[in-house]
């Protein structure tokens, strides 16, 4: 998938045979679903090799998810490149976390902090505090915009934006001038669809995940501009923006 993965425990660690099951869950992802390998099974897909119907159970089922959302945020996210190839990276990853939260929580670990490529989902507590997690700047990244805690009711933050790897998500309405949009939700799937499909389609998206789907979001626009939920609004820093 191109991005690495940490965990970071506040408690006691697992047990060696829980770590070793998260990295082949993450390895297993990676394989089946990169399109950095050329031997993957998404890589066959999106170069004609394979047809849909001829994919194994995991890929048609994640491809299904993506169905399901792309109806959700009325079209802004999507499973599908322009030009209608099957294009599953916008899903994937936060589906590999997912998996991995099932295992960790399955086995009993307790307080712990995921991180795969900036996305986060926390479980518990950090030594009897809430985890904070800071916010970039995306024009300073040196800078946080906010440091927000989450809890057991927001345990997954995501973000999507173009200062770091520039213009990876297909713009599905010209209003969209957000360069960085950052979602809190209650999982990681929620958080990272919605922080895509709100990069893609702007305000009009951004108003439709706040205000009927619940999640909190902070965006910035090209301009600089910043937009915020109200539960961002009262994360530490942010009124100094």
């Amino acid at each position: 998938m191109g991005t690495t993965a940490s965990i970071r425990f506040a408690g006691e660690s697992p047990a060696q045979s829980v770590l070793d099951a998260l990295e082949e869950g993450f390895a297993g992802f990676d394989a089946r679903f990169s399109l950095y390998r050329a031997d993957s099974e998404l890589s066959r897909l999106a170069r004609g090799e394979l047809a849909l119907p001829k994919a194994s159970e995991v890929v048609r089922a994640s491809y299904v998810e993506a169905l399901h959302w792309r109806s959700v945020t009325h079209d802004t996210f999507t499973p599908h490149r322009p030009d209608g190839v099957i294009d599953l990276t916008g899903i994937v990853k936060a589906q590999a976390m997912a998996a991995a939260v099932l295992l960790l929580r399955a086995n009993g670990t307790a307080d712990w902090l995921l991180n795969v490529g900036g996305d986060v989902v926390i479980n518990g507590s950090n030594s009897g505090e809430p985890w904070r997690l800071g916010i970039v700047d995306p024009d300073d990244r040196l800078h946080l915009l906010c440091a927000i805690a989450l809890d057991p009711g927001r345990t997954a933050l995501a973000s999507s934006g173009t200062a770091e790897r520039g213009e990876h998500v297909w713009r599905s309405r010209s209003e969209s001038a957000y360069r960085q949009v950052t979602v809190v939700a209650d999982d990681i799937i929620t958080a990272d669809v919605w922080a895509t499909a709100i990069l893609a389609g702007g305000p009009s998206t951004l108003d439709l995940a706040v205000d009927e789907h619940g999640v909190d979001v902070i965006a910035v626009d090209t301009g600089g501009r910043v937009t915020a939920s109200e539960r961002m609004r009262r994360a530490d820093g942010f009124a100094a923006l």
